[in-house]
């Protein structure tokens, strides 16, 4: 009979199991494609050492999985596809020292991409961007493209979701090999996860800065300051890339040094995001009805967001309550997820509704909606088509995905005219939200620093606005698609990055 584990004991043995067979399948089936940079050795005792070691982890995962019960644990088999991607392993670490020369066809030089690819947030999202930008770029020949998880937990829902060429790409890059002296590392990620991290993660970059070609680090923040640690850990940096001119500014006088810190704008995929190819998702099949009552055709004003304050979800109820009734055949949709809190939207908003001032219309509230189930990034387009105007008061951005992404889709933007978003938001292509005043955070790592107080009272008047005025709204999206085509489409970042790491490899 075959042994059961459960709880540590379980726990334990999965991570042993998958961290022997990546290392296995790895190794056996294609011995020359890992990543992590390391020197090389000889090859006949690479040759030697494969082979024992091969049988060797072969015979010991058999054993454990059937002792186990590998194959009948939904536990393991969550973690397997979990961790078949991810690296961070000690298997992988050790193939790693004993990987072989690349071939000689090869460009010598290396990208090595670490963000939290695997993850869903927004670090994620933008690391995915510049990897589909610079994959097949004419200028990508003179080095080579690898990619690591790094930062941000993993997320199996949001690998789920993803596109299969997405997922097969990501295979193709994580087993890319580079040497440490040829690579420049891109530590994708907050600096409180770059080396030596503050928190549980694979260290960014994965040894020593003097190691490699060269060392940047990706990053930004909401608020107007960066902390005194953080600005340390970005001299440490050969450079750091940051999305705005706004970033440019706050980093240079929170004491990042100027030379270091270099604009790399993010892209947007206006292929994926464009209107014509696709048709409405159905919101209201996904959504939960939170307060009013549903109305047949209606006008849609769409939010995406995770919850937390700086998302201004406040701001955004109160103004579109006070503003619009049941009688406007209007509906608020609200995409959101949990961030450090629990999924219990409906009630946060219930009782947010109670503390305030509001008073319910004679006819009734206009509907809310609130969409908390995960929706895979191939259907977002979708989501964002089947919505008539975007809105996001936020109080803080570092670039604003949700925006971008809904102004390549053609939408009316409306979102607060402060960080990161003033770096592609104009009066020609959006509805900028002016700020009532600069208040200061009171709670979290940012406690101290200042972020904008959006206006609720110009926030109603905008949403009016854009109901009312249809014809000045889809002329404002269509130059937004523009604007998102000429600026920030993959071609063109993806030139911006590649001139620069060609700038380093040339030193």
């Amino acid at each position: 009979m075959t042994a059961q584990c459960s709880g540590a004991c379980e726990r334990e043995y999965c991570l042993l199991v998958i961290h022997t067979s990546i290392y296995v399948a790895m190794n056996s089936s294609e011995p020359n494609h890992q990543h992590v940079p390391r020197n090389p050795t000889t090859q006949p005792f690479i040759s030697k050492f494969r082979n024992f070691t091969n049988h060797a982890l072969s015979l010991l995962v058999l054993f454990i999985a059937i002792y186990f019960g590998f194959t009948r644990t939904n536990y393991f088999k969550v973690h397997y596809l979990k961790y078949s991607l991810t690296s961070s392993t000690l298997f992988h670490v050790i193939g790693s020292l004993f990987s072989t020369l690349k071939p000689a066809s090869m460009p010598s030089h290396c990208v090595l991409w670490m963000a939290p690819f695997l993850s869903g947030g927004g670090y994620s999202s933008e690391g995915w961007s510049y990897i589909l930008a610079l994959h097949g770029h004419k200028k990508m020949q003179s080095f080579r493209l690898a990619i690591e998880h790094h930062g941000d937990l993993e997320s199996l829902e949001f690998w789920d979701g993803l596109p299969h060429d997405m997922k097969n790409l990501a295979r193709e890059l994580h087993r890319t090999q580079c040497r440490m002296n040829e690579t420049i590392v891109i530590c994708h990620s907050e600096p409180g996860a770059w080396y030596p991290p503050l928190f549980e993660t694979f260290p960014c970059p994965p040894s020593f800065y003097h190691h490699f070609k060269s060392v940047i680090g990706r990053t930004m923040f909401e608020t107007d300051r960066v902390n005194a640690e953080h600005v340390e850990r970005c001299n440490r940096m050969d450079y750091v890339w940051v999305p705005t001119e706004f970033h440019m500014s706050t980093f240079v006088q929170s004491g990042v040094n100027a030379s270091k810190v270099v604009k790399i704008v993010q892209p947007v995929d206006v292929k994926f995001f464009d209107p014509v190819r696709y048709k409405p998702l159905d919101l209201a099949s996904r959504a939960t009805l939170v307060l009013g009552s549903g109305v047949g055709k209606s006008f849609v004003f769409l939010s995406v967001f995770k919850w937390e304050y700086r998302k201004g979800w406040d701001v955004l109820l109160k103004s579109y309550l006070k503003e619009f009734s049941k009688d406007d055949r209007v509906a608020l949709y609200l995409l959101t997820n949990p961030y450090h809190t629990d999924r219990n939207f409906g009630n946060k908003i219930l009782d947010f509704l109670e503390s305030s001032d509001l008073i319910e219309p004679v006819s009734g509230w206009a509907p809310v909606y609130v969409i908390d189930t995960h929706i895979a990034s191939r259907d977002l387009p979708r989501a964002y088509r089947a919505a008539d105007a975007f809105v996001l008061p936020s109080r803080g951005e570092g670039w604003g995905r949700p925006l971008v992404e809904a102004m390549s889709m053609a939408l009316p933007v409306i979102a607060t005219n402060w960080s990161g978003p003033t770096e592609y938001m104009t009066e020609d292509n959006s509805y900028p939200l002016h700020v009532d005043r600069m208040n200061e955070v009171t709670e979290g790592p940012f406690k101290g620093h200042l972020w904008a107080e959006p206006s609720g009272d110009e926030l109603r008047l905008l949403m009016r606005q854009v109901m009312n005025n249809l014809t000045e709204a889809t002329a404002k999206g269509r130059k937004a698609r523009e604007d998102m085509i000429g600026l920030f489409s993959p071609e063109i970042v993806a030139d911006i990055v590649a001139d620069h790491i060609q700038n380093i490899l040339a030193q």
